[in-house]
């Protein structure tokens, strides 16, 4: 029962500083926010509400910052994410398939398409004339 509690308690953590999760403990900041422009205008719903904020871009009005500070309104920052795989070594064997190559074969190259005198040129200094 500890170590269920201990990995819970972990995976929260990583989960909250690696993935954009930790924008959902602002989500008070949404209901407190919802409730100032319910007290101004008693019509709007929580659709309109979220349209108003999210669907709508980055409009500037008279609380932009407040607006600024909802759940992903903005970016808290980079983030690097490290990532380690363990592959046992008789895995492998499963990716493995038989390649069968084609009799046929075709040459992309074609001698006559560039002329071995214009190659040459290149590499040669300009000039006069």
């Amino acid at each position: 029962m500890l170590k269920k509690i201990i990995s819970i308690i972990l995976l929260s953590f990583y989960l909250i500083s690696i993935t954009e999760l930790s924008q959902l403990i602002k989500l008070p900041v949404l209901v407190e926010h919802f409730m100032e422009h319910k007290e101004k205008n008693k019509a709007l719903s929580l659709w309109q509400f979220l349209c108003m904020h999210y669907a709508q871009g980055d409009v500037r009005d008279a609380d932009y910052d407040k607006d600024m500070k909802l759940p992903f309104k903005s970016h808290d920052g980079c983030v690097n994410i490290v990532t380690l795989a363990f592959i046992p070594n008789n895995f492998t064997h499963l990716f493995i398939k038989p390649v069968f190559a084609n009799t046929n074969t075709y040459s992309v190259y074609c001698e006559n398409f560039l002329a071995p005198a214009y190659l040459a040129s290149i590499w040669q200094p300009p000039k006069t004339s």
